[in-house]
């Protein structure tokens, strides 16, 4: 491998012109560009620079080390204890998404035969492994691709058109559906599944596997988890310091870079942040009337028009079960025990729980965050996500007392999405609300 050249471009050229960019960013003061909406973290350049980071480092990745790609449930602490650089597909499609790049690339998948109702994220992914058109620059071929069905059944045909197209070993990690809590015998067959996993990974790492960096992965996996919960409950507070918005876009290094120090840093620096928010009184909404929970994956292509066309209105979304989803992980975490709580906490996402488990979610969130109402994004590509949510949504105006709106769209591609019907029900929903 060729560690000369990804010193150069990376360590030499690329890291300092990227600390360079976000200097200059903060150097500038922070002034609120909208009439509705207060200025951004302080943080959020760094944010910038850790994604544009990943992927420069993802550019040059082959020439360095071992690439593994995931799923964004996947058990990653193992391939990280190996040193794989590890890229998170759907993390990409969600930055062709907010880049407005997915039409484009994902025509390229549509004009061999894939249908548009094919997950958006993976129709992006696909258009980009067939054409190379990417926001980044340039995706690292795999040397191991890792697919868990506890997000969605889609990654088992997705995946293994990845593993064809690159000629490259797939593992497979099997999650039984939990229905109400996981069984002993499920937690077993899973952590099998992933001691099973570990001999492939050292074949094509090329190096043994070291328990020690095991538990010390992990330990940083549920610290940035834990402070992560700890962003996600500041919502809590009237007026609310950070909207679901801006969580979507400040969740990006707990999905993609869990398991390294520098995350766990981050975290709390924007922990620190958003406390001196609180204590200085200052909102994300100027004027907050109202507060909403927001369920299923964010618009990515739409965030400030949505953040705006609802800040208009003195309306913050402050909770959501997307974003909750990778802080409510975090007590499942044992470094001590990582094989074992590994399969634990993956066999817990949100996705692989039944629907009733979403809905008492829902209905915790809208009690502890003291929240008006809830939008229910119908999502055309996530069906996993959507399915019962009118049944959903009608409960928690039944039981819960809060106007809900289902709200139609397609979290990555514009083309599901009709402004003029989005406006004119955020509208009726906002009048309703009072």
């Amino acid at each position: 491998m060729n560690t000369l050249s990804y010193h150069w471009n990376v360590n030499l050229i690329g890291k300092p012109a990227l600390r360079l960019v976000r200097w200059r960013t903060e150097l500038r003061a922070q002034e609120s560009k909208s009439k509705y909406l207060t200025p951004p973290l302080k943080i959020s350049p760094r944010t910038k620079e850790l994604i544009a980071r990943h992927y420069l480092e993802g550019r040059y990745a082959n020439t360095h080390r071992k690439v593994a790609w995931v799923t964004s449930g996947a058990p990653v602490e193992f391939l990280k204890a190996l040193d794989f650089y590890v890229l998170y597909p759907e993390n990409h499609a969600a930055v062709c998404g907010t880049a407005r790049a997915v039409v484009d690339i994902a025509s390229e998948a549509e004009s061999v035969g894939y249908s548009r109702d094919i997950c958006s994220y993976a129709r992006t992914d696909i258009g980009t492994m067939l054409s190379g058109k990417t926001p980044v620059g340039k995706l690292p071929k795999p040397d191991l691709l890792l697919a868990c069905t506890n997000i969605c059944q889609t990654v088992l045909l997705w995946y293994r058109a990845l593993a064809q197209h690159f000629n490259t070993p797939l593992i497979l990690i099997d999650t039984p559906f939990v229905y109400t809590q996981a069984q002993p015998h499920a937690v077993k067959y899973v952590q099998k599944q992933m001691e099973e996993s570990i001999p492939v990974a050292e074949q094509v790492a090329g190096k043994s596997f070291d328990m020690q960096k095991f538990m010390a992965i992990t330990r940083l996996s549920k610290m940035a988890a834990e402070l992560w919960m700890q962003v996600m409950e500041r919502g809590k507070h009237c007026p609310a310091p950070i909207s679901v918005f801006d969580q979507f876009i400040q969740m990006a290094p707990i999905v993609e870079m869990r398991g390294e120090a520098y995350t766990v840093d981050f975290y709390a620096a924007m922990l620190k942040e958003i406390d001196a928010r609180i204590a200085s009184g200052i909102g994300v909404v100027k004027n907050e009337r109202k507060r909403l929970l927001w369920d299923n994956l964010p618009i990515w292509y739409r965030l400030r028009y949505l953040a705006e066309r609802l800040g208009e209105h003195g309306v913050a979304i402050v909770a959501s079960t997307y974003t909750n989803a990778w802080a409510e992980l975090a007590p499942l975490f044992d470094p001590n025990n990582p094989m074992e709580s590994g399969a634990r906490t993956y066999l817990h996402p949100i996705l692989n729980q039944g629907t009733g488990y979403k809905l008492a979610t829902m209905k915790r969130m809208i009690d502890e965050f003291q929240l008006d109402g809830a939008i229910l994004h119908s999502d055309r590509s996530c069906k996993p996500y959507s399915i019962g949510q009118i049944d959903q949504r009608d409960r928690l105006m039944r039981e819960s007392h809060v106007p809900a709106l289902l709200l139609e769209a397609d979290h990555n591609d514009p083309r599901a999405f009709s402004e003029e019907q989005v406006a004119n029900r955020l509208g009726a929903f906002v009048e309703m609300l009072g």
